[in-house]
């Protein structure tokens, strides 16, 4: 699948003259020399960065955030000190839709000199408006050849075009200490229940009806919700989509695709273990089970919902659902927030919460063709992926966020994990990990060379901040973690592919995807909320109406570039 220009190549090339020419181009001001790059005229000049020199001032679009970023805080000082280098950031307009404006830089011309273009990347290289950078990384990157350690050609585009235009925006190998599963129980719920982990959905259901049946109201007076999702925005995807996959067929994530052991794409909601999926949710909604607002209420109406302790049972990920909970927490009411489960379908189905995929590649970090300095913005990235780097990012600053013990580990006091864990800016004003994303980054539970995790988040960590509930429930079960009780990582082979929906796509499958995803949308929640006897005659017509709308076409697509990414590893 050839996706690369000549107008990108030409481009490409003249990025290459320009840094081996040590001048940069794009809009900045003048600029003078210094060290590995070149300074602005618009930074700081009574800054200093790497080595004394003047600090260049880099302009920064990330597609994911909106909170102001004036890198002011501790670690973005220690990082421009370190790097020479501080970033101007800017967000979507009026959101985190970035492709409006992702095309409006393309229409103009005019590109900040990082981007993180989310799902909008592939605009972005078919406009040659992102450098290759694997000769920058050859000369100036040995930290972040490092860190991608084996997985470092999955960076690169396609076998036919080897240019790597972006890192990846997520982590690289690692293990998982934590994880909300595929399905959410309130701790009450399993209490009542002797802890015990439902085997499969039948289970699941029992549960729910018990307690509601022996508890319909709060201590508040409030009727109980059975179940609750959100559906009436994008949050669809996340609790009536995605959870299809992950209990009916145990599938990785790969957005709406479920991909076979010969790595062949289906458009998953064709799949028949989904459809047996939905149908129970349709019974669960004539039961009266299944929230009979869910199809209309807000996100903001599902969080409120959760947080006024109502609802017992969710479908959802811990980061959609946790403005809700932590209202709970604060209020004491610790039984009535949530325990992960590794639900299926039936027994014989495993849960894949904790299964790696592989390095996501197709959303990541990349330079623009008008950076006014490649090699600093290089260096300042490579910076990043080193162990100094990883360690201020994710850390903080040694003697003030962690400190050293005698064995020489970094450790968090109490005051601070208690500050970190409770306090919505502690990102934001001391800059632990809120320059860290999207940037390149080890996962949980890697080593650097003096034994400490890269992160804060290692197996001690996670054991020491549970809460009275999650201290009692792997007293229950005879675990230390709570992802004890799901299917190990080991019992998963790691892909060959990277997760599907991260992926660079050709705009003629966007195309076809979203109309995808437009008709399920409707559709889907049309089945569930209709009778049990008009679900099959529902379900089929969507399928039918799926298929026109070019489902088979685009599996077509999917199919040939997932061989790509295989071939890049063969």
């Amino acid at each position: 699948m050839k996706r690369k220009k000549i107008g990108a190549l030409l481009l490409a090339a003249a990025m290459a003259v320009s840094v081996l020419g040590g001048c940069g181009g794009g809009d900045s001001a003048s600029s003078t020399s210094t060290g590995g790059g070149s300074a602005s005229s618009s930074g700081d000049a009574s800054s200093t960065g790497e080595a004394g020199g003047e600090v260049i001032e880099l302009t920064f679009f990330n597609a994911d955030g909106n909170q102001d970023d004036p890198w002011t805080d501790p670690v973005a000082e220690a990082i421009t000190e370190a790097t020479g280098v501080k970033l101007k950031t800017s967000y979507p307009i009026g959101g985190n839709d970035e492709s409006e404006q992702v095309a409006l830089m393309i229409a103009e011309q005019k590109f900040p000199d990082i981007i993180f273009a989310k799902g909008s990347a592939g605009s972005l290289i078919e406009a040659g408006a992102l450098i290759d950078m694997t000769d920058l990384i050859e000369q100036y990157g040995p930290n972040i050849k490092k860190l991608y350690g084996e997985e470092f050609d999955k960076l690169k585009y396609s076998k036919e075009d080897p240019s790597i235009y972006q890192f990846s925006a997520y982590v690289v190998g690692g293990e998982k200490f934590k994880d909300c599963g595929n399905a959410q129980i309130q701790w009450d719920v399993l209490k009542a229940n002797d802890y015990k982990v439902p085997k499969d959905i039948a289970e699941f259901e029992t549960m729910i009806k018990d307690y509601l049946a022996a508890n319909p109201k709060t201590e508040d007076g409030l009727e109980r919700i059975g179940i609750t999702l959100s559906t009436s925005d994008w949050h669809w995807l996340i609790t009536l989509g995605n959870p299809a996959g992950f209990i009916a067929d145990g599938a990785l994530d790969n957005g709406q695709w479920i991909i076979d052991e010969n790595n062949q794409a289906m458009y998953k909601f064709r799949s028949d273990k989904e459809r047996e999926y939905f149908r129970w949710l349709c019974r669960m909604y004539n039961e009266g089970i299944l929230d009979p607002e869910f199809a209309t209420q807000t996100h903001e109406d599902y969080i409120a919902k959760i947080a006024s302790g109502r609802v017992v049972a969710l479908f959802d990920k811990d980061w959609d659902y946790q403005d809700g909970e932590k209202v709970l927490k604060a209020d004491g009411k610790y039984g009535s927030s949530y325990a992960g489960l590794p639900l299926t379908m039936d027994a014989d189905t495993k849960c894949p919460s904790l299964a790696y995929q592989g390095l996501t590649t197709g959303t990541g970090v990349g330079i623009s063709s008008t950076c006014k300095d490649p090699v600093a913005a290089i260096k300042f990235i490579d910076f990043l992926c080193s162990d100094e780097g990883q360690v201020l990012n994710k850390w903080g600053i040694e003697g003030v966020n962690y400190f050293i013990d005698e064995e020489g580990h970094r450790y968090r006091t109490e005051e601070e994990v208690k500050y970190a864990t409770e306090d919505k800016d502690y990102q934001k004003n001391t800059g632990v990990g809120f320059h860290n994303y999207p940037f390149p980054s080890y996962g949980d539970g890697i080593l650097d060379p003096t034994g400490s995790t890269y992160t804060t988040t290692s197996k001690d960590a996670v054991i020491a901040e549970y809460d009275v509930e999650q201290k009692a429930a792997c007293e229950a079960w005879g675990v230390e973690l709570l992802v004890d009780i799901f299917p190990q990582a080991d019992e998963f082979e790691t892909p060959d592919y990277p997760p599907v929906w991260a992926l660079v796509k050709p705009m003629e499958f966007d195309e076809i995807g979203d109309k995808l995803d437009e008709v399920s949308w409707s559709a889907l929640i049309g089945c569930v909320t209709g009778t049990e006897e008009a679900f099959d005659a529902s379900y089929d017509a969507m399928l039918a109406e799926l298929e026109k709308t070019g489902m088979s076409e685009a599996e077509g697509m999917l199919n040939d570039l997932i061989a790509e990414k295989v071939a890049l590893v063969e």
